[in-house]
Formats: structure tokens, sequence, C-alpha cells
């Protein structure tokens, strides 16, 4: 299993608020799994409503887990079209050729 950070991106439609929310129930749900204090140890997540962006750790378990959780709610919640989801290693890598045609 790949390890990453993941960025998720939201359309105008949907709403920040409810993206919020769905991240906070991703959150109790690895609770449930690892324990509260697990969770604020190791998990590790942003929320950026004026840039329509979620960021979420899953380098170590406990963040995957929260990956997991939050991709399969947002799916069921707001469907699958309401958000892009791609790992940080990706987004460099498709800026590197830019960068280096900038050069």
């Amino acid at each position: 299993m790949q390890s990453a950070i993941y960025r998720f991106e939201f359309d105008e439609p949907t709403s920040m608020p409810d993206v919020e929310v769905t991240l906070q129930l991703a959150i109790l749900g690895a609770e449930a799994l690892f324990g509260e204090s697990s969770v604020r140890m190791d998990g590790a997540y942003s929320i950026d409503e004026a840039r329509r962006v979620c960021v979420v750790d899953a380098r170590n378990e406990v963040g995957r887990s929260i990956c997991q959780l939050f991709t399969g709610y947002l799916s069921k919640e707001l469907g699958p079209d309401a958000f892009r989801v791609r790992t940080v290693r990706e987004m460099n890598r498709a800026r590197a050729p830019e960068e280096q045609a900038a050069a």
C-alpha cells in the first residue's frame, strides 16, 4: 500500500461545511479503530475553505484510515463527482515539466 499525503479538491457547488462534517465523521471512525489518543498524535489533516481544499496525511495507519473513511463518506454523501483526490506527489510530478520549461 502506498503511503502519501492526499489533497481533496472541491468544486463551487459543494458545501465546505458539509466537507468538514464528513471529515469529522472519518476522524470519529478512526478513533473507534485506534483510540482518541492515537488519532490526536498520528492524525494530520487540514481544511482550507477559501481554496476549497482538504489535505490528509496518510503516511501512517491512522492517517490512511482517516483518508479511506473520508473518501468513502464523501462518495456516499456528496457523490463521487463532488470532489477530486490525488497525492501531493502526483501534483509535484505534474508541475515538474512546467518548472523545467520555465528554467
